[in-house]
Protein backbone atom coordinates (compact mmCIF):
# COMPACT_ATOMS: atom_id res chain seq x y z
CA UNK A 1 0.00 0.00 0.00
CA UNK A 2 1.38 3.36 -0.95
CA UNK A 3 2.28 5.86 1.99
CA UNK A 4 -1.41 7.51 2.15
CA UNK A 5 -2.26 11.42 2.14
CA UNK A 6 -1.96 12.54 6.38
CA UNK A 7 -2.06 16.59 6.30
CA UNK A 8 -2.38 18.74 9.74
CA UNK A 9 -2.72 22.02 10.03
CA UNK A 10 -3.63 24.94 12.15
CA UNK A 11 -6.66 27.27 10.80
CA UNK A 12 -5.07 30.62 11.64
CA UNK A 13 -7.06 34.08 11.93
CA UNK A 14 -3.87 35.57 10.64
CA UNK A 15 -4.64 33.78 7.32
CA UNK A 16 -8.22 35.14 6.90
CA UNK A 17 -9.52 31.81 8.14
CA UNK A 18 -12.51 30.56 9.94
CA UNK A 19 -13.11 27.48 12.17
CA UNK A 20 -16.64 27.98 11.35
CA UNK A 21 -15.93 28.40 7.50
CA UNK A 22 -13.51 24.92 8.15
CA UNK A 23 -16.43 23.26 9.78
CA UNK A 24 -19.27 24.46 7.00
CA UNK A 25 -16.66 22.83 4.59
CA UNK A 26 -16.04 19.45 5.40
CA UNK A 27 -19.70 18.58 7.16
CA UNK A 28 -21.39 20.38 3.88
CA UNK A 29 -23.56 22.70 6.24
CA UNK A 30 -25.13 26.05 6.26
CA UNK A 31 -23.20 27.82 9.05
CA UNK A 32 -23.29 31.68 10.22
CA UNK A 33 -20.20 33.39 11.84
CA UNK A 34 -20.64 35.79 14.22
CA UNK A 35 -17.07 37.07 14.20
CA UNK A 36 -17.57 38.34 10.26
CA UNK A 37 -21.10 37.98 10.26
CA UNK A 38 -21.42 35.78 6.95
CA UNK A 39 -23.15 32.28 6.11
CA UNK A 40 -20.71 29.94 5.62
CA UNK A 41 -21.53 26.98 3.03
CA UNK A 42 -19.73 24.88 0.15
CA UNK A 43 -22.44 22.35 -1.35
CA UNK A 44 -20.60 21.87 -4.54
CA UNK A 45 -17.16 20.02 -3.57
CA UNK A 46 -17.74 17.38 -1.60
CA UNK A 47 -20.01 14.22 -0.99
CA UNK A 48 -20.65 14.00 2.86
CA UNK A 49 -21.24 10.61 3.91
CA UNK A 50 -21.09 10.92 7.41
CA UNK A 51 -20.52 13.93 10.35
CA UNK A 52 -20.31 13.89 13.65
CA UNK A 53 -18.99 15.64 16.87
CA UNK A 54 -17.58 13.56 19.82
CA UNK A 55 -17.04 15.55 23.13
CA UNK A 56 -15.04 15.23 26.42
CA UNK A 57 -17.31 14.06 29.51
CA UNK A 58 -17.30 17.57 30.57
CA UNK A 59 -17.72 19.37 27.40
CA UNK A 60 -21.31 21.28 27.39
CA UNK A 61 -24.24 19.41 25.54
CA UNK A 62 -24.92 22.38 23.37
CA UNK A 63 -21.27 22.22 22.22
CA UNK A 64 -22.95 18.94 20.07
CA UNK A 65 -24.25 21.72 17.47
CA UNK A 66 -21.92 22.61 15.10
CA UNK A 67 -22.72 26.09 14.44
CA UNK A 68 -22.43 26.51 18.79
CA UNK A 69 -19.27 24.71 18.70
CA UNK A 70 -17.42 26.76 16.49
CA UNK A 71 -18.44 30.10 17.38
CA UNK A 72 -18.13 29.46 20.54
CA UNK A 73 -14.42 28.41 20.12
CA UNK A 74 -13.49 31.55 18.11
CA UNK A 75 -15.22 33.90 20.65
CA UNK A 76 -12.36 32.69 23.12
CA UNK A 77 -9.59 33.75 20.41
CA UNK A 78 -9.38 37.90 20.77
CA UNK A 79 -5.51 38.28 18.64
CA UNK A 80 -5.61 39.06 14.81
CA UNK A 81 -2.88 36.26 14.74
CA UNK A 82 -5.17 32.93 17.32
CA UNK A 83 -5.14 29.71 15.94
CA UNK A 84 -8.76 28.69 16.07
CA UNK A 85 -8.47 24.83 15.55
CA UNK A 86 -6.31 22.08 14.79
CA UNK A 87 -7.19 20.71 10.84
CA UNK A 88 -6.50 17.19 9.55
CA UNK A 89 -7.22 15.55 5.95
CA UNK A 90 -6.88 11.62 6.53
CA UNK A 91 -7.02 9.36 3.54
CA UNK A 92 -9.11 6.33 3.93
CA UNK A 93 -8.02 2.47 2.89
CA UNK A 94 -10.58 1.78 0.17
CA UNK A 95 -9.92 -1.93 1.06
CA UNK A 96 -12.20 -1.28 4.29
CA UNK A 97 -15.98 -1.51 3.68
CA UNK A 98 -17.55 1.53 3.62
CA UNK A 99 -19.92 1.08 6.79
CA UNK A 100 -16.78 0.50 8.97
CA UNK A 101 -15.27 4.21 7.88
CA UNK A 102 -17.47 6.08 10.62
CA UNK A 103 -16.03 3.06 13.22
CA UNK A 104 -12.80 3.34 12.22
CA UNK A 105 -12.97 7.48 12.49
CA UNK A 106 -14.74 7.39 15.95
CA UNK A 107 -12.32 4.95 17.41
CA UNK A 108 -9.42 6.80 16.25
CA UNK A 109 -11.06 10.19 17.66
CA UNK A 110 -11.96 8.99 20.98
CA UNK A 111 -8.38 7.31 21.95
CA UNK A 112 -6.60 10.24 20.69
CA UNK A 113 -8.02 13.33 20.74
CA UNK A 114 -11.44 13.13 23.16
CA UNK A 115 -9.85 11.59 25.92
CA UNK A 116 -7.23 13.97 25.90
CA UNK A 117 -10.17 16.91 26.52
CA UNK A 118 -10.25 17.71 22.73
CA UNK A 119 -13.96 18.20 21.10
CA UNK A 120 -13.63 16.74 17.87
CA UNK A 121 -15.83 17.18 14.61
CA UNK A 122 -15.36 14.97 11.36
CA UNK A 123 -16.58 13.88 8.47
CA UNK A 124 -15.71 11.50 5.53
CA UNK A 125 -16.16 12.46 2.36
CA UNK A 126 -16.85 10.09 -0.48
CA UNK A 127 -17.93 10.51 -4.18
CA UNK A 128 -17.47 6.87 -5.13
CA UNK A 129 -14.17 7.97 -7.39
CA UNK A 130 -11.83 5.44 -4.92
CA UNK A 131 -10.19 9.12 -2.96
CA UNK A 132 -12.75 8.32 0.20
CA UNK A 133 -11.17 10.76 2.68
CA UNK A 134 -12.20 11.86 6.68
CA UNK A 135 -11.85 15.69 7.56
CA UNK A 136 -11.55 16.22 11.26
CA UNK A 137 -11.42 19.32 13.53
CA UNK A 138 -10.15 19.78 17.00
CA UNK A 139 -10.88 22.88 19.79
CA UNK A 140 -7.38 24.30 20.66
CA UNK A 141 -8.16 24.99 24.14
CA UNK A 142 -8.75 22.89 27.20
CA UNK A 143 -11.99 22.29 29.45
CA UNK A 144 -12.59 22.58 33.14
CA UNK A 145 -14.58 19.91 34.97
CA UNK A 146 -18.05 22.55 34.47
CA UNK A 147 -17.17 22.98 30.85
CA UNK A 148 -15.78 25.98 30.73
CA UNK A 149 -12.86 27.02 28.52
CA UNK A 150 -9.09 27.70 30.16
CA UNK A 151 -6.44 30.02 28.79
CA UNK A 152 -4.28 28.35 26.44
CA UNK A 153 -1.38 29.66 28.67
CA UNK A 154 -0.48 30.87 31.98
CA UNK A 155 2.56 33.46 33.53
CA UNK A 156 4.84 32.20 35.35
CA UNK A 157 7.48 34.32 37.02
CA UNK A 158 10.51 33.32 37.38
CA UNK A 159 12.22 33.25 40.43
CA UNK A 160 15.73 33.85 42.01
CA UNK A 161 18.10 31.23 43.77
CA UNK A 162 16.21 32.08 47.38
CA UNK A 163 12.65 32.10 45.85
CA UNK A 164 11.47 35.39 45.64
CA UNK A 165 10.73 37.43 42.14
CA UNK A 166 13.38 38.90 39.95
CA UNK A 167 12.54 42.46 39.01
CA UNK A 168 13.60 43.86 35.63
CA UNK A 169 15.08 47.07 34.92
CA UNK A 170 12.38 48.78 33.87
CA UNK A 171 10.12 47.36 37.48
CA UNK A 172 8.68 44.60 36.04
CA UNK A 173 8.75 41.08 37.23
CA UNK A 174 11.09 38.40 35.25
CA UNK A 175 8.38 36.26 33.79
CA UNK A 176 7.45 33.35 31.16
CA UNK A 177 4.63 31.80 29.76
CA UNK A 178 3.91 28.25 30.26
CA UNK A 179 0.90 26.43 27.98
CA UNK A 180 -1.45 24.79 30.18
CA UNK A 181 -1.83 22.08 27.72
CA UNK A 182 1.09 20.75 25.30
CA UNK A 183 -0.93 19.78 22.11
CA UNK A 184 1.00 21.82 20.11
CA UNK A 185 4.33 19.69 21.10
CA UNK A 186 5.71 18.43 17.98
CA UNK A 187 5.71 15.20 19.19
CA UNK A 188 2.08 14.85 18.44
CA UNK A 189 2.36 14.74 15.17
CA UNK A 190 4.30 11.59 15.15
CA UNK A 191 2.35 10.49 17.74
CA UNK A 192 -0.95 10.70 15.53
CA UNK A 193 0.52 9.68 12.34
CA UNK A 194 1.36 6.74 13.76
CA UNK A 195 -1.99 6.42 15.67
CA UNK A 196 -3.69 6.64 12.54
CA UNK A 197 -1.80 4.00 10.96
CA UNK A 198 -2.25 1.53 13.71
CA UNK A 199 -6.21 1.88 13.92
CA UNK A 200 -6.82 1.72 10.35
CA UNK A 201 -4.47 -1.43 9.98
CA UNK A 202 -6.42 -3.05 12.87
CA UNK A 203 -9.42 -2.74 10.87
CA UNK A 204 -7.74 -3.87 7.70
CA UNK A 205 -6.37 -6.94 10.01
CA UNK A 206 -10.00 -7.44 11.04
CA UNK A 207 -11.69 -7.71 7.63
CA UNK A 208 -8.48 -10.07 6.44
CA UNK A 209 -6.73 -7.88 4.03
CA UNK A 210 -2.67 -7.72 3.68
CA UNK A 211 -2.42 -4.63 2.94
CA UNK A 212 -1.32 -2.00 6.26
CA UNK A 213 -0.49 1.29 6.13
CA UNK A 214 3.14 3.00 6.94
CA UNK A 215 2.84 6.76 7.30
CA UNK A 216 6.68 6.99 7.96
CA UNK A 217 8.63 8.42 4.76
CA UNK A 218 10.90 5.75 2.52
CA UNK A 219 14.52 6.35 4.33
CA UNK A 220 12.87 5.94 7.44
CA UNK A 221 11.23 2.45 6.39
CA UNK A 222 14.80 1.33 4.59
CA UNK A 223 13.27 1.68 1.52
CA UNK A 224 15.92 2.68 -1.13
CA UNK A 225 13.27 4.89 -3.37
CA UNK A 226 12.63 8.06 -4.24
CA UNK A 227 9.19 9.70 -3.30
CA UNK A 228 7.65 11.49 -5.88
CA UNK A 229 6.67 15.30 -5.78
CA UNK A 230 3.06 16.54 -3.84
CA UNK A 231 1.85 18.27 -7.57
CA UNK A 232 -0.91 20.29 -5.44
CA UNK A 233 -4.07 21.30 -7.12
CA UNK A 234 -3.20 23.68 -9.66
CA UNK A 235 -0.56 21.10 -11.19
CA UNK A 236 -3.16 18.12 -10.96
CA UNK A 237 -5.89 20.36 -12.69
CA UNK A 238 -3.63 21.14 -15.72
CA UNK A 239 -1.67 17.26 -15.90
CA UNK A 240 -5.59 16.55 -15.96
CA UNK A 241 -6.16 18.94 -19.16
CA UNK A 242 -3.14 17.13 -20.79
CA UNK A 243 -0.66 19.82 -19.95
CA UNK A 244 2.38 19.01 -18.65
CA UNK A 245 4.27 20.23 -15.88
CA UNK A 246 8.28 20.28 -14.63
CA UNK A 247 6.68 18.86 -11.06
CA UNK A 248 4.75 16.32 -13.51
CA UNK A 249 7.67 15.42 -15.27
CA UNK A 250 9.90 14.96 -12.45
CA UNK A 251 7.00 12.79 -11.28
CA UNK A 252 6.53 10.64 -14.08
CA UNK A 253 10.79 10.02 -14.23
CA UNK A 254 10.97 9.27 -10.69
CA UNK A 255 7.65 6.63 -11.00
CA UNK A 256 9.36 5.19 -13.96
CA UNK A 257 12.88 4.96 -12.74
CA UNK A 258 11.87 3.16 -9.65
CA UNK A 259 9.84 0.76 -11.25
CA UNK A 260 12.60 -0.25 -13.49
CA UNK A 261 14.79 -0.41 -10.17
CA UNK A 262 11.75 -3.11 -8.64
CA UNK A 263 12.14 -5.26 -11.87
CA UNK A 264 15.93 -5.39 -12.12
CA UNK A 265 15.93 -6.55 -8.16
CA UNK A 266 13.25 -8.51 -8.71
CA UNK A 267 14.33 -10.81 -11.41
CA UNK A 268 18.13 -10.39 -10.17
CA UNK A 269 16.78 -12.21 -6.92
CA UNK A 270 15.27 -14.83 -8.56
CA UNK A 271 17.91 -15.82 -10.62
CA UNK A 272 20.25 -15.38 -7.59
CA UNK A 273 17.90 -18.29 -5.96
CA UNK A 274 18.37 -20.33 -8.64
CA UNK A 275 22.26 -20.19 -8.95
CA UNK A 276 22.39 -21.42 -4.97
CA UNK A 277 19.78 -23.98 -5.79
CA UNK A 278 22.23 -25.62 -8.55
CA UNK A 279 25.14 -24.96 -6.82
CA UNK A 280 23.67 -26.96 -3.93
CA UNK A 281 22.74 -30.32 -6.25
CA UNK A 282 25.65 -29.58 -8.17
CA UNK A 283 26.84 -33.10 -7.29
CA UNK A 284 23.59 -34.81 -8.18
CA UNK A 285 23.34 -33.05 -11.38
CA UNK A 286 26.27 -34.58 -12.44
CA UNK A 287 25.86 -38.06 -11.06
CA UNK A 288 22.89 -37.95 -13.55
CA UNK A 289 24.91 -36.33 -16.77
CA UNK A 290 27.30 -39.08 -16.11
CA UNK A 291 29.79 -36.65 -16.34
CA UNK A 292 32.78 -36.02 -14.41
CA UNK A 293 33.00 -32.12 -15.38
CA UNK A 294 30.42 -29.53 -15.18
CA UNK A 295 29.11 -28.64 -18.62
CA UNK A 296 28.98 -25.34 -19.40
CA UNK A 297 25.61 -23.04 -20.33
CA UNK A 298 26.24 -23.01 -23.73
CA UNK A 299 26.30 -27.17 -24.23
CA UNK A 300 23.09 -26.84 -22.08
CA UNK A 301 21.60 -24.90 -24.20
CA UNK A 302 22.21 -26.94 -27.22
CA UNK A 303 20.90 -30.06 -25.09
CA UNK A 304 17.68 -27.64 -24.87
CA UNK A 305 17.58 -27.31 -28.82
CA UNK A 306 17.83 -31.46 -28.81
CA UNK A 307 15.24 -31.52 -26.43
CA UNK A 308 12.45 -29.12 -28.54
CA UNK A 309 13.66 -31.11 -31.50
CA UNK A 310 12.31 -34.73 -30.00
CA UNK A 311 9.34 -32.52 -28.87
CA UNK A 312 8.01 -31.74 -32.32
CA UNK A 313 8.05 -35.52 -33.52
CA UNK A 314 4.94 -35.74 -35.09
CA UNK A 315 4.94 -32.41 -36.52
CA UNK A 316 4.87 -31.59 -39.98
CA UNK A 317 8.07 -31.12 -42.10
CA UNK A 318 7.12 -27.45 -42.38
CA UNK A 319 6.32 -26.79 -38.83
CA UNK A 320 9.45 -28.50 -37.63
CA UNK A 321 11.41 -26.25 -39.88
CA UNK A 322 10.06 -23.32 -38.41
CA UNK A 323 10.00 -24.07 -34.63
CA UNK A 324 13.57 -24.92 -35.08
CA UNK A 325 14.89 -21.58 -36.68
CA UNK A 326 12.87 -19.94 -34.33
CA UNK A 327 14.46 -21.89 -30.74
CA UNK A 328 17.82 -21.56 -32.90
CA UNK A 329 17.78 -18.00 -33.41
CA UNK A 330 16.66 -16.71 -29.84
CA UNK A 331 19.17 -19.38 -28.22
CA UNK A 332 22.00 -18.18 -30.40
CA UNK A 333 21.15 -14.77 -29.79
CA UNK A 334 21.31 -15.63 -26.21
CA UNK A 335 24.93 -17.42 -26.73
CA UNK A 336 25.63 -14.32 -28.06
CA UNK A 337 25.37 -12.48 -25.83
CA UNK A 338 26.59 -15.10 -23.04
CA UNK A 339 29.81 -15.02 -25.08
CA UNK A 340 30.41 -11.47 -25.25
CA UNK A 341 30.41 -11.02 -21.95
CA UNK A 342 32.40 -14.41 -21.05
CA UNK A 343 29.38 -16.32 -19.09
CA UNK A 344 30.08 -19.70 -19.46
CA UNK A 345 29.54 -21.85 -16.10
CA UNK A 346 27.07 -21.16 -13.18
CA UNK A 347 29.69 -19.68 -11.11
CA UNK A 348 30.75 -16.69 -14.30
CA UNK A 349 27.01 -15.76 -14.44
CA UNK A 350 26.47 -15.71 -10.48
CA UNK A 351 29.62 -13.10 -10.80
CA UNK A 352 27.58 -11.57 -13.97
CA UNK A 353 24.56 -10.78 -11.93
CA UNK A 354 26.64 -8.98 -9.05
CA UNK A 355 28.00 -6.81 -11.07
CA UNK A 356 24.62 -6.30 -13.24
CA UNK A 357 23.47 -5.44 -9.07
CA UNK A 358 25.97 -2.87 -8.65
CA UNK A 359 25.82 -1.06 -12.14
CA UNK A 360 21.80 -0.47 -11.78
CA UNK A 361 22.67 0.48 -7.92
CA UNK A 362 25.27 3.09 -9.11
CA UNK A 363 22.96 4.02 -12.33
CA UNK A 364 19.54 4.84 -10.06
CA UNK A 365 22.25 6.31 -7.57
CA UNK A 366 22.41 9.18 -9.76
CA UNK A 367 19.53 9.59 -10.79
CA UNK A 368 18.33 9.94 -7.02
CA UNK A 369 21.29 12.76 -6.94
CA UNK A 370 19.46 14.81 -9.48
CA UNK A 371 16.07 14.26 -8.69
CA UNK A 372 17.10 15.19 -5.40
CA UNK A 373 18.07 18.83 -6.67
CA UNK A 374 15.98 19.32 -9.14
CA UNK A 375 13.20 19.19 -6.07
CA UNK A 376 15.55 21.67 -4.29
CA UNK A 377 16.01 23.74 -7.15
CA UNK A 378 12.09 23.69 -7.53
CA UNK A 379 11.52 24.59 -4.07
CA UNK A 380 13.90 27.47 -4.14
CA UNK A 381 12.20 29.06 -7.03
CA UNK A 382 8.59 28.55 -5.53
CA UNK A 383 9.92 30.92 -3.22
CA UNK A 384 11.20 33.54 -5.08
CA UNK A 385 8.60 33.66 -6.72
CA UNK A 386 6.46 34.51 -3.76
CA UNK A 387 9.32 36.63 -2.12
CA UNK A 388 9.56 39.06 -5.69
CA UNK A 389 5.69 38.51 -5.95
CA UNK A 390 5.21 39.88 -2.16
CA UNK A 391 8.19 42.26 -1.74
CA UNK A 392 6.30 45.32 -2.66
CA UNK A 393 3.68 44.99 0.23
CA UNK A 394 6.83 44.30 2.41
CA UNK A 395 8.55 47.54 1.36
CA UNK A 396 5.25 49.77 1.49
CA UNK A 397 4.59 47.75 5.05
CA UNK A 398 8.83 48.87 6.37
CA UNK A 399 7.81 52.27 4.75
CA UNK A 400 4.97 53.09 7.15
CA UNK A 401 5.71 55.02 10.18
CA UNK A 402 3.09 54.96 12.47
CA UNK A 403 2.66 52.30 14.64
CA UNK A 404 -1.38 51.46 14.52
CA UNK A 405 -1.02 52.46 10.86
CA UNK A 406 1.52 49.71 10.36
CA UNK A 407 -0.45 47.34 12.28
CA UNK A 408 -3.54 47.83 10.30
CA UNK A 409 -1.91 47.63 7.01
CA UNK A 410 -0.01 44.18 8.32
CA UNK A 411 -3.51 42.84 9.43
CA UNK A 412 -5.36 43.82 6.36
CA UNK A 413 -1.80 41.93 3.97
CA UNK A 414 -1.59 38.99 6.46
CA UNK A 415 -0.66 36.31 3.86
CA UNK A 416 1.53 38.68 1.50
CA UNK A 417 4.04 39.98 4.72
CA UNK A 418 3.78 35.55 5.62
CA UNK A 419 4.57 34.23 2.13
CA UNK A 420 7.35 37.21 2.02
CA UNK A 421 8.96 36.69 5.52
CA UNK A 422 8.68 32.19 4.87
CA UNK A 423 10.65 33.30 1.51
CA UNK A 424 13.12 35.45 3.54
CA UNK A 425 13.31 32.59 6.20
CA UNK A 426 14.12 29.90 3.64
CA UNK A 427 17.04 31.92 1.86
CA UNK A 428 18.67 32.29 5.07
CA UNK A 429 18.55 28.61 5.34
CA UNK A 430 19.21 27.48 2.04
CA UNK A 431 21.55 30.04 0.33
CA UNK A 432 25.02 30.15 0.68
CA UNK A 433 24.90 34.59 0.28
CA UNK A 434 22.52 37.14 -0.21
CA UNK A 435 21.81 36.62 -3.81
CA UNK A 436 20.28 34.38 -5.80
CA UNK A 437 20.06 34.14 -9.63
CA UNK A 438 17.11 32.74 -11.14
CA UNK A 439 18.74 31.90 -14.71
CA UNK A 440 21.28 29.80 -13.33
CA UNK A 441 19.20 27.54 -11.06
CA UNK A 442 16.69 27.44 -14.20
CA UNK A 443 19.75 26.25 -16.47
CA UNK A 444 21.05 24.10 -13.79
CA UNK A 445 17.35 22.31 -13.52
CA UNK A 446 17.17 21.93 -17.13
CA UNK A 447 20.28 20.68 -16.90
CA UNK A 448 19.84 17.89 -14.75
CA UNK A 449 16.46 16.98 -16.25
CA UNK A 450 18.23 16.12 -19.60
CA UNK A 451 20.38 13.63 -17.92
CA UNK A 452 17.06 11.58 -16.81
CA UNK A 453 16.19 10.22 -19.99
CA UNK A 454 19.57 8.97 -21.10
CA UNK A 455 19.99 7.74 -17.35
CA UNK A 456 16.75 6.01 -17.53
CA UNK A 457 17.70 4.58 -21.16
CA UNK A 458 20.70 2.67 -19.13
CA UNK A 459 18.45 1.15 -16.56
CA UNK A 460 16.61 -0.54 -19.40
CA UNK A 461 19.40 -1.46 -20.96
CA UNK A 462 20.12 -3.01 -17.86
CA UNK A 463 16.66 -4.42 -17.22
CA UNK A 464 17.23 -6.12 -21.50
CA UNK A 465 20.21 -7.88 -19.83
CA UNK A 466 18.36 -9.48 -16.85
CA UNK A 467 15.64 -10.50 -18.99
CA UNK A 468 18.16 -12.55 -21.40
CA UNK A 469 19.11 -14.15 -18.41
CA UNK A 470 15.90 -14.70 -17.24
CA UNK A 471 15.09 -16.37 -20.43
CA UNK A 472 18.46 -18.68 -20.25
CA UNK A 473 17.48 -20.22 -16.81
CA UNK A 474 14.08 -20.82 -18.24
CA UNK A 475 15.57 -22.86 -21.27
CA UNK A 476 18.09 -24.70 -18.97
CA UNK A 477 15.23 -25.49 -16.53
CA UNK A 478 14.21 -27.64 -19.47
CA UNK A 479 17.20 -29.88 -19.51
CA UNK A 480 17.97 -30.27 -16.03
CA UNK A 481 16.84 -33.39 -14.56
CA UNK A 482 13.67 -33.25 -12.62
CA UNK A 483 13.59 -33.87 -8.66
CA UNK A 484 11.22 -36.91 -9.25
CA UNK A 485 13.65 -37.99 -11.87
CA UNK A 486 16.38 -37.28 -9.86
CA UNK A 487 14.97 -39.45 -7.29
CA UNK A 488 13.85 -42.53 -9.16
CA UNK A 489 16.39 -42.61 -11.75
CA UNK A 490 18.74 -46.13 -12.20
CA UNK A 491 22.12 -45.45 -10.92
CA UNK A 492 24.20 -45.03 -13.99
CA UNK A 493 21.62 -44.65 -16.57
CA UNK A 494 22.05 -41.58 -18.85
CA UNK A 495 18.56 -39.91 -18.82
CA UNK A 496 16.89 -40.06 -22.31
CA UNK A 497 14.56 -37.15 -24.17
CA UNK A 498 11.50 -38.59 -23.08
CA UNK A 499 13.23 -39.28 -19.22
CA UNK A 500 14.24 -35.71 -19.01
CA UNK A 501 11.00 -34.63 -20.24
CA UNK A 502 9.50 -35.55 -16.85
CA UNK A 503 8.37 -33.03 -14.68
CA UNK A 504 9.10 -30.61 -17.36
CA UNK A 505 5.14 -28.87 -16.75
CA UNK A 506 5.63 -29.14 -13.06
CA UNK A 507 8.93 -26.72 -13.42
CA UNK A 508 7.21 -24.60 -15.80
CA UNK A 509 4.34 -24.46 -13.12
CA UNK A 510 6.46 -23.72 -10.38
CA UNK A 511 7.74 -20.92 -12.09
CA UNK A 512 4.57 -18.91 -13.00
CA UNK A 513 3.38 -19.62 -9.64
CA UNK A 514 6.61 -17.39 -8.75
CA UNK A 515 5.84 -15.10 -11.02
CA UNK A 516 2.74 -14.45 -9.62
CA UNK A 517 3.51 -14.25 -5.96
CA UNK A 518 3.23 -10.53 -4.23
CA UNK A 519 6.82 -8.90 -4.60
CA UNK A 520 8.53 -9.03 -1.31
CA UNK A 521 8.73 -5.76 0.33
CA UNK A 522 11.60 -3.01 -0.59
CA UNK A 523 13.44 -3.12 2.51
CA UNK A 524 14.07 -6.86 1.83
CA UNK A 525 14.99 -6.61 -1.50
CA UNK A 526 17.47 -3.56 -0.80
CA UNK A 527 19.14 -5.98 1.87
CA UNK A 528 19.24 -9.00 -0.70
CA UNK A 529 21.53 -6.75 -2.73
Amino acid sequence: MPCPHCKITIVKRSKNESAVSAAAYQSGEKLFSEYDQQQKYYPYKNEVTHKEILLPANAPPEYADRNTLWNAAEAQEKQWDSQLARRFVLAIPRELPPEQYADLLRDYCREFFVSKGMIADFAIHDKGDGNPHAHILLTMRAMDENGKWLPKCRKIYDLDENGERIRLPSGRWKSHKQNTVDWNDRKYAEIWRQGWADTANRYLEANNRPERLDLRSYARQGIDQIPTVHMGPAVCQMEKKGIQTNIGNLNRDIKAANSLMQSIRQMVRHLKGWIADLKEKRDVLMEAWEQAKEPGIPELLFRYLELRSGERIGWTAKGQLKGSVSDFNKVQAAIDFLKAREITTVESLDRHLDGISEKAVSIRGGMKKAEKRIRAIDTMLSYIDSYEKNKPVHAEYAAIGWKKKKEKFAESHREELDAYNAAVRYFKANLKGNSYSRKDLESERQQLAATLPGRRKELEAVQADVKVLRDVRHWLNQVLPSEQYRQTAEPGKKPSVQESLKGRQERIRQEQAEKQKPPRTQKQQNMEL
